[in-house]
């Protein structure tokens, strides 16, 4: 007798390893369902990031008229904690509980940041937006309580994403990875093109209290995504916690992982290009609401073309990379294809220019796309062996600082800008400079990565010697 579930269940799972980014790294001891359980934890990342950085720094900036250096502050505050990725992927590397869990508990710590944050930043908004009985509030303590909530969020995204990614690891082979990492990034970008499209059709009909339920929906949703990511992942390992592992401090781990062939340069690279592709991203949806006169619904969905052509580009990277591509030419490319998107976009200033404007965005993810997948991957080969976990945390690490700083230094340009008295002359006149400051750091970042091209270009014509 036909069984029509068995015959779907198969061709779905072809399916999904064939079109799906890294879905290859599924085994019988760890089946792709469970990897993309774990995934969950992307998920509602995404879903912070959309919030954060788009919905609610447009939201500030246009309806509740905070100036953006305060906006871009407020998004920078992660920052704070982004230098520490790594050190929290080592601690997490040789946490003691009584179970023996490493991970675990780390990962529920950074969740219950994101919910207090999530919890925290209703009554923000209100006080900024004179809502109900908080019309007579000052407007200090609604800056100070944004700015906690902001600091919150931030600081538990980075501890869940950089231990999730650690546990995630752990779950399969050495050799595979990288490639585990990668679909973890690929689920990130799901969840942030989901989150858009989903914040977008909520906020069609903007008002301040139809923006508090979002976000309150979004504290729910994240500890219930999270708990489900976890359930069963990591084993209870109870010889570990009467025993634990001796390893090598942290400074130790740290110098032999930059003793690397071109790390340090490596390192410095992610850092160019990171803030050549993040430093507009407090400013592309206020330059789409005040240049293009585009709606909340409308440049959140603006969100949502960026994630997804870094969606396409990390399925690009991918499918080259695991037939044996060079991970820094896709760097390269990626930083290369940024300068004239941004071009694009400081072109498509004026009426009719939406589409155009849209395209350019598109081209900037997939920029964006090649670069991270093309550094991560870079970094990781590069990692002596036993320090992936490290290397990763050094890849965030780097890559966070770059990005938080790249998003406070935008809104501060693009204030500083304002109040000339030619910042007026044209709506954007305060944005552009700052999108001609990201193509000359990307061109920056080409330009650095050369020598790194030649080393990889040896090292490949060596290893075909042999």
């Amino acid at each position: 007798m036909f069984n029509t579930r068995a015959f779907l269940l198969n061709r779905l799972s072809r399916l999904s390893t064939r079109w799906l980014p890294f879905a290859d790294v599924a085994s019988e001891e760890v089946p792709l369902g469970r990897l993309l359980r774990l995934s969950l934890f992307q998920i509602t990342v995404g879903m912070a990031l959309v919030l954060l950085v788009g919905t609610l720094n447009r939201v500030m900036i246009v309806e509740l008229e905070v100036p953006a250096t305060i906006v871009a502050v407020m998004l920078a505050l992660p920052l704070l904690f982004a230098p520490f990725r790594a050190i929290i992927g080592y601690r997490s590397d040789q946490h003691r509980s009584a179970l023996g869990w490493r991970r675990v508990p780390y990962i529920w710590k950074g969740t219950m940041l994101q919910f207090g944050g999530f919890a925290v930043m209703p009554f923000a908004l209100l006080v900024l937006s004179g809502y109900g009985e908080a019309v007579d509030a000052p407007k200090w303590i609604g800056y100070s309580s944004a700015a906690l909530a902001f600091l919150l969020v931030g600081a538990g995204v980075h501890i869940v994403q950089t231990v999730g990614l650690a546990l995630a690891t752990d779950l399969v082979r050495e050799e595979d990875q990288p490639n585990v990492v990668g679909l973890m990034y690929v689920m990130l970008l799901v969840g942030m093109i989901g989150a858009a499209f989903v914040f977008g059709a909520l906020l069609e009909t903007y008002t301040p209290g139809r923006l508090i339920q979002v976000i309150q929906g979004a504290a729910v949703l994240t500890i219930a995504l999270n708990g489900v990511a976890l359930w069963k992942q990591e084993a209870r390992d109870r010889e570990r916690a009467a025993r634990p592992p001796q390893t090598e401090p942290f400074s130790t781990a740290w110098a032999r992982l930059m003793q690397a062939s071109g790390a340090t340069r490596l390192l410095l690279v992610i850092g160019l290009g990171t803030f050549g592709f993040a430093m507009a991203d407090v400013l592309l949806e206020p330059y789409g609401g005040q240049v293009l006169a585009m709606s909340v619904a409308e440049t959140t969905r603006l969100t949502a073309v960026l994630a997804l052509g870094t969606l396409v580009g990390f399925w690009f990277a991918s499918y080259v990379l695991t037939r044996n591509g060079d991970p820094v030419r896709m760097a390269w490319a990626g930083a290369l294809i940024g300068v004239p998107a941004f071009g694009g976009i400081v072109l498509s200033a004026g009426p009719g220019m939406l589409w155009p404007f849209t395209i350019a965005v598109g081209l900037v993810g997939l920029g964006a796309g090649l670069f991270g997948h093309g550094t991560l991957t870079a970094t990781m080969r590069a990692a002596p062996k036993g320090q992936i976990g490290l290397a990763l945390g050094a890849w965030g690490a780097v890559q966070a600082t770059a990005a938080g700083l790249a998003v406070a230094s935008g809104g501060i340009a693009r204030d500083v800008i304002l109040a000339l008295p030619s910042g007026t002359a044209a709506p954007q006149a305060p944005y552009v400079p700052v999108f001609i400051i990201e193509m000359l750091c990307l061109a920056l970042a080409v330009v650095a990565m050369h020598p790194l091209l030649g080393a990889a270009g040896r090292r490949r014509k060596a290893a075909y010697v042999k």
